[in-house]
This record gives C-alpha cells, structure tokens and sequence, in this order.
C-alpha cells in the first residue's frame, strides 16, 4: 500500500513536455492570489466568527492567516516540484503513496463538496434578505434548515442544482468573467469599508474578548482560536499561487512574495472590513437565558435571534447577510442592497468552482481505478464527466437544504486542514528521501516553517467544534472501507498499469469553449 507511489519521474516527464511559459512576476501572482482568496469567508462567516469571539474576531482573522502563511509555503515546494495541474492528491501520490493519497482525495472530495453548500447556504441569506428590502418575504419554513425553526433551505438547494446542471452541459468560466467577479466583490468590501469605518464607534468593541482564546472553557469551537478554525474558511485558495509556480519567471523569489503578500492584503481587507461592522453596530455574542454561550448553527440560539428581531434590535450575530445588514443599520439601505447584489452575483461562480475541483478530484481518482471508473465516462454530447457530477451535485444540495453554514464551513475546513497537514509532511519527508531533486522554489528555514505548518493545522482542526471534527475520521472510515473493498484491488498502480495523461493531468474534458 505505502509501496504504492506513482512514479515522479514519469509525472515530471510528462509536465516537462508540457511546461508552461514563465511569464508571471510577483504583482501578478500577488493579484492572482488575492482574486482566488477574496470570496464567500469573508460575505457570510462574519456573523458566525463574532458568535464565536465577539469583536475578538479580529484576532481569529490575523491567526487563521500566519496558519495558511506557513501552510502555503510548503505547498509551494510540491507544487513547484510536481508541476502538474493537481492538488494534494497528486502530490500525495508521487511522494507518500496510494493508501495516504487516498485519504487526501477522500478528505478533498469532503472539502470541496461542502465548501460548495457552505457557499449555496451564503448565497440564500444574501438572495433572501435582497427580496426582503424589496419588500418581498418568503415564509421561513423554506428559507433555512431545521436548526432555524425552518423546514428547507430552497433558494440554496435550488442554486446548488442549477449550478450542477450547468457544469454537466459542459459551461466554463472565461477568465474574464472570474475577473469581472472577483473586480465586483472586491469593489464591494471597499465601499463597505468606506462607509463604515467614519462611523465606528469605540464602545462597541467592549469587552474585546468576551469570550477569551477558547471560550471559557465551554466547549471546543468557541472563542478566538475556535473562530480562527472557522474563519480559515475565508482564505482557502491561496494555494492558487502554488500552483502558478510553473508559470513563474524566478520563483525562489517571487511565489513567496505572492503568496505572502496576498495573504497580508487579504488580512488588512478583512480586519478593516471586522473593524468596519464591529464599529458600526457592534458584534457582541448573544448569550443564553443563563448566560451561556450559545453556539452558531443551533436551535438555541435561532430561539433567541428571533425574539431580539421581533424587539426590532437584530444583531450582527443572528443575520444571514451580514455585511449588508451593516450598511442597511446605520442608513446605507440601498448601499446595502447592492451589497446583496454583489454577493448574488459572485458567489454562484465560487459554488461552480468548488463543484468543478470536486468533480476533478472524483474523476482522476476513478481514471486511476480507485473508485469505478463508470465514474469517469464522459458524456457523449456535453463531453463532461456527468455522472460523477451529477452525484455531486445532489449531495451538495442535500446539504445546503438542511444544514447551517457555519457548521458546513467548519465541516469543508476540517478536509482541507487534514490535506495541508499532509503537505507539510510530504515536504519533509521528500528533504529527507530525496534531497537532490531539483526544488524550483525550496521553503525557506524548512525544519521550522513544515513543523509549524502542521500544527497549526492541527491545532485549528482541534479547535473546530466536537461535530465538525467528528466529520473527518467517520468519513476517513467510510473511505477506508470503500478503499480495502474495492480501489486496493482495482488501483492502476497496484496492478502494473501506469500511465501519465499529457494534455490533461487531471483535468475533465471540457471542449465548450469559454465565452468571451
């Protein structure tokens, strides 16, 4: 099984025949990375970090960003070494061997399909709250899941399934339009920030840490660093600088300066935006009748959100779009609509990005016989690989019809915490099994930054709240057993067949042309 490992030499052959041009220097990769960091976190986890943290979130931000600061680092030195277009599970392949890349691919599969109904759950707070401020109301029973007193999540089970419909009939994304989107998104943040910082008020950030580093003792998952595992959420893709190591003129010098100074822009943006909404209307947990804390996500607390809204007091806390309920409560009503527009016209595209790395993962681990590879067949007219799409799509929109997004996101976080660990590992145990491999770019002071790496990402996954953890190992048993009953027999490698697919490493078909 650990004996398993698909050749490197043969990936790095392939990649070489295949190498891109090096034309990308440190702005544009600073660029790139903000473009692929900015999105749904930041629009939709604001109200469930100051739950956790109160206006402490702030510190959950600035720890969630040095853990994906190290973590990106030595995702740098794989992907400059292995430079094809993959992920975790490609790298995990060529260096750990089948039995670890296969958990890798099953805790992926586990990130991007629920980070995809984290994201439909984010886009039904804003898409319903929009139609409330045009004075439209939709009954509460089919605007959220049984936590909220509701009974289905239907505009979120509905963009879910659209979005799975369009990926299936073979529609891409053209750069330009992502660039247009990701232009709208942070368009809006600036404009949040502009208005909210004059009107800050210091009263409202007492007490600043009202529920301490880990929440006073009263559970996993609360306080600051348990917001931090949460927040994490907010900076997940990064690694799309890693990945551009190939294309990048000097990389020694300048993925560093992408990824970190990415990282750093990202943090400042989302600290003043933090700043901007604890400021403006203040960010206080809501506690229980016992003065409790009250977890994100729980019956408890909807209980409570509504009887403080029914008062004609809702706080920060219990909104579902809480950067336009900001600017809707200090005057900026229509402001805080188009607020609402920009995050019901961004964050379908993350839904559709999310569902297509899912989809990918799916598919090359079936075309490298681990999973069956019925899953890989491609459709004979929209020549995409629908099956595999279409299971996705369905439990993606299960999902996001019954669950809160907080504890989704918290659920996405602890797949890709578990990847980034193996990253980490994957690094030094390549220093140590092969030093002499040509390194495009090495992780600088890689006895600290690796380690480090590590346990941050294991001290924020121990950090996430007791479901959120227990997600993982139940769905690594569940892999492990699909694994033994089936991939361990039918696994390419395992019986001698090995081949390296040039122009697609592990890409879909997808011959529609992009519209420009």
């Amino acid at each position: 099984m650990f004996g398993r490992v698909k050749p490197l030499d043969a990936i790095l052959a392939t990649a070489e025949k295949k190498s891109l041009h090096r034309s990308l220097g440190a702005v544009q990769l600073t660029l790139l990375g903000v473009g692929a960091i900015i999105g749904t976190g930041i629009f939709v986890l604001t109200s469930e970090a100051a739950q956790k943290a109160g206006p402490g979130m702030m510190w959950a931000f600035v720890i969630a960003a040095l853990v994906c600061g190290v973590a990106a680092l030595c995702y740098s030195e794989i992907a400059s070494m292995v430079p094809v277009s993959g992920s975790a599970y490609t790298y995990t392949y060529a260096v750990m061997g089948e039995l670890l890349a296969w958990m890798v691919g099953w805790a992926l599969i586990l990130e991007y399909a629920v980070a995809a109904s984290a994201v439909s759950v984010g886009w039904s707070g804003y898409f319903v709250g929009l139609l409330h401020s045009w004075g439209i109301d939709l009954p509460l029973a089919v605007t959220v899941g049984p936590y909220a007193g509701g009974f289905v999540n239907l505009p979120a089970l509905v963009i879910a399934l659209l979005v799975t419909v369009l990926l299936m009939v073979g529609t891409t994304e053209s750069a330009r339009v992502n660039a247009v989107l990701v232009a709208i998104k942070v368009t809006a943040l600036t404009v949040f920030i502009a208005l909210t910082i004059p009107v800050i008020k210091g009263a409202n950030f007492e007490p600043f840490m009202p529920n301490g580093w880990f929440g006073n003792g009263q559970g996993a998952g609360l306080g600051a660093v348990g917001a931090a595992a949460s927040i994490f959420f907010a900076y997940v893709g990064f690694d799309a600088v890693s990945t551009a190591a190939e294309e990048t003129k000097d990389p020694q010098r300048n993925v560093p300066i992408g990824l970190i100074g990415s990282l750093a822009i990202c943090t400042v943006f989302y600290l003043l935006v933090a700043a901007g909404a604890i400021g403006a209307i203040g960010a206080q947990p809501v506690s229980g009748p016992h003065g409790e804390i009250l977890a994100p996500g729980t019956s408890m607390l909807a209980e409570q959100c509504k009887t403080l809204t029914a008062a004609g007091a809702e706080p920060l806390v219990c909104s579902r779009e809480a950067l336009a309920h900001v600017l809707r409560s200090i005057g900026w009503e229509r402001v805080g609509d188009l607020i609402g527009v920009a995050a019901f016209l961004a964050l379908p595209s993350v839904i559709l990005i999310m569902l297509f790395g899912q989809t990918r993962i799916f598919f090359v681990m079936a075309r490298d016989g681990l999973l069956p590879e019925k899953l890989a067949s491609i459709h004979p007219k929209w020549k995409t690989p629908h099956i595999v799409t279409m299971i996705t799509g369905a439990a993606v929109s299960l999902f996001a019809a019954f669950l809160p997004v907080g504890q989704l996101a918290d659920i996405s976080n602890s797949g890709t915490l578990f990847a980034f660990f193996m990253v980490a590992i994957a690094v030094l145990i390549l220093r140590r099994t092969q030093p002499n491999r040509k390194r495009p770019f090495r992780t600088p002071l890689v006895w600290v930054v690796a380690p480090l790496a590590a346990l941050g990402c294991l001290g924020l996954f121990f950090n996430l709240p007791f479901e959120s953890k227990m997600v993982l190992p139940v769905w690594g048993g569940i892999g492990l057993v699909v694994y033994f009953a089936y991939g361990y027999r039918k696994s390419h490698v395992g019986r001698g067949l090995v081949e390296v697919h040039e122009g697609d490493s592990d890409v879909p078909p997808q011959p529609v042309p992009p519209i420009d």
